[in-house]
């Protein structure tokens, strides 16, 4: 009986080591993929799975916020995340980022030289991000009642001419940037007296404001509900193929040059994988799909180069150099100063 046991042991423990590689050789054939929605080309990813033998796990998120909860919690071990440029600093600092291999991505080489410089405001030394779609922050007009030369500044905010016809965003750091950008300042400043005076700016435009929006912002210009409103340049080009009388300027004293950017997390298991396909999203026929799919301003030259020459020519869509140039990323605040600015956006909600 005794020898039985013992024999039953060792089958059970064979059946349990043998189940135990069969799933680690199966984990190592899955990517586990966290994304914004509506941020990827499915049938990509599909093509993906089929070239490669893969199989993808693709969740989506909302907002960055909700990117760092979902991650945080722990209950899921991702391999590839997406998300904006000041996440991205804040994972970094918090040490849960891993160094890319760029020797295994060869078609990196694909990536716009001026976009991965500009991603060192939250990644210095390049080692952690690769750029997927970038934009700006700008001004939305009603061609009707605006002229272009007039949203050449950030000023016109507050021309009473268009009291009750200015929509911003509500957004504290997205409408912060409007004053200070203004006035000069970094849209990163964490000294409170260049807040203090942003904070009065705003609190005197007020009056003239419509609205503070989000998402609803393209389809209220498209709508005719405003003249003049802050917004994502991916908003105002979905808000332009809906109203042929609305254009895009980003004003003089300069603004905000979002990065959305891949990373491997340190939770990562399969980073081989992993890097084989950020290789693959660099490719110019899948980075095409994407842009087709998104069509937000992807940094891929291979593509870019092969566009219409309407679209290329397309600020909203893409900004030329001199607009880059005078643009800022955000970068991770600290404690101190993200309640020093929550404090200043209560007060001015509450006026």
């Amino acid at each position: 009986m005794k020898k039985k046991r013992i024999g039953l042991l060792i089958l059970l423990s064979a059946a349990i080591f043998l189940s135990g590689c069969k799933e680690q050789k199966e984990d190592e054939n899955v990517l586990t993929i966290l994304n914004y929605g509506k941020y990827f080309d499915p049938d990509a990813l599909e093509q993906f799975e089929e070239e490669t033998g893969i199989k993808i796990k693709y969740e989506e998120y909302e907002s960055p916020e909700e990117m760092y909860t979902k991650y945080k919690a722990g209950s899921i071990d991702y391999d590839l995340l997406c998300t904006s440029d000041y996440m991205i600093q804040k994972l970094i600092e918090e040490n849960e980022v891993l160094p890319i291999q760029f020797e295994n991505i060869p078609e990196y080489q694909n990536i716009d030289s001026r976009i991965i410089e500009s991603s060192a405001s939250f990644d210095p030394d390049h080692k952690y991000t690769l750029p997927y779609f970038y934009g700006t922050v700008g001004i939305l007009y009603n061609t009707d009642e605006v002229t272009p030369k007039e949203t050449d500044t950030w000023n016109i905010l507050w021309d009473t001419k268009y009291t009750g016809k200015i929509i911003m965003e509500n957004s504290v750091r997205d409408c912060f940037l409007v004053p200070l950008k203004q006035l000069g300042y970094s849209l990163n400043t964490t000294d409170p007296k260049e807040l203090e005076e942003a904070l009065d700016m705003l609190i005197e435009q007020k009056p003239l404001v419509y609205a503070y929006f989000v998402d609803e912002t393209g389809d209220e210009m498209a709508a005719g509900n405003a003249a003049l409103s802050v917004v994502y340049s991916g908003e105002a080009a979905y808000a332009q193929s809906l109203c042929d009388n609305l254009a895009y300027s980003v004003p003089k004293e300069g603004s905000n040059l979002w990065i959305d950017s891949w990373f491997i997390p340190k939770t990562c298991k399969n980073k081989k994988n992993a890097e084989k396909f950020l290789d693959f999203l660099c490719r110019k026929d899948i980075a095409a799909a994407n842009f087709d799919y998104v069509y937000y301003a992807t940094p891929n030259t291979a593509v870019y180069e092969n566009l219409d020459e309407e679209t290329k020519q397309d600020k909203t869509i893409f900004p030329d150099s001199s607009i880059i140039e005078n643009c800022e990323t955000y970068t991770n605040l600290d404690t101190k100063a993200t309640n020093l600015y929550n404090q200043l956006w209560k007060e001015l909600k509450s006026y």
